[in-house]
């Protein structure tokens, strides 16, 4: 079976998705709409078949032309993104490299931790998940220094590491009955610090995505929100335009 004849993420087409995967797809097609890449006509539609769809076949075409969440370049991070290499969007890496750091670990057993927000990450950070889950948040976060390594362990249970489109991100892992997502890893902007992601996973997952800041995605939302206003408004202004020239044409 050739490349060609899987999605995406390596699954054969013909198999059947589940619901966490059309759950996937369409919040990815929600964040489209938010950075302005599709139009709520376009959404809706996709939208539809993605929760009607019933094998990675049917889900792949509807995210194919959208490049990974909150970037700009493409998902192969050949370039860094663009929004990012200067004006109100540019990322002050000098002002968030160094200080002592607030965490240097974590731990869950059946329960789960969180690390998020305004905190500072050590040089090293290792995680232990058995029989449970955590959050590493990076968007917000100061780095103790400009190499941090976060080591993931997880047994039968899970990871996610979230980080900021601009960050220089390096992923490697080992899964056995699990596995360590690396689609997010590439380069950052200039100055950014570099962050080496290692996962081991036994029945379990490490996950690493690419997202924006919170504030950064609400800020994008909002201007989405205000052009689709605008734009209706434009159109029921030209629609109300013609059916006043229709009536002025009858009388």
């Amino acid at each position: 079976m050739t490349d060609d004849s899987r999605s995406a993420d390596g699954h054969a087409p013909e198999l059947r998705a589940s619901d966490a995967d059309r759950e996937r797809v369409a919040e990815r097609l929600r964040e489209a709409v938010a950075e302005g890449r599709l139009d709520m006509e376009e959404f809706d539609e996709r939208l539809e078949a993605a929760y009607k769809a019933r094998t990675y076949g049917e889900l792949a075409p509807l995210t194919r032309d959208l490049p990974a969440a909150g970037v700009s370049a493409p998902v192969s991070f050949d370039k860094a993104p663009a929004a990012a290499e200067g004006g109100a969007g540019a990322v002050d890496w000098a002002a968030r490299i160094g200080g002592e750091a607030t965490s240097t670990g974590a731990f869950a057993c059946c329960g789960g931790f969180s690390r998020k927000g305004r905190w500072t990450v050590g040089e090293r950070f290792t995680v232990y998940a058995l029989c449970g889950g955590g959050e590493i948040d990076l968007r917000e976060a100061r780095f103790a220094s400009r190499e941090v390594e976060i080591r993931c362990y997880t047994l039968m249970g899970g990871v996610e590491v979230k980080v900021p489109p601009e960050l220089d991100v390096t992923v490697h892992g080992f899964g056995l009955m699990g596995g360590v997502d690396d689609r997010a890893g590439g380069p950052g902007t200039p100055g950014s610090p570099r962050v080496v992601i290692k996962g081991y996973a036994l029945m379990g997952g490490v996950g690493v995505t690419r997202k924006p800041p919170k504030d950064e995605r609400r800020r994008l939302k909002d201007e989405r929100r205000r052009e689709l206003e605008a734009d209706r408004r434009e159109r029921h202004e030209a629609r109300r335009e013609r059916r006043e020239e229709r009536r002025r044409r009858r009388y």
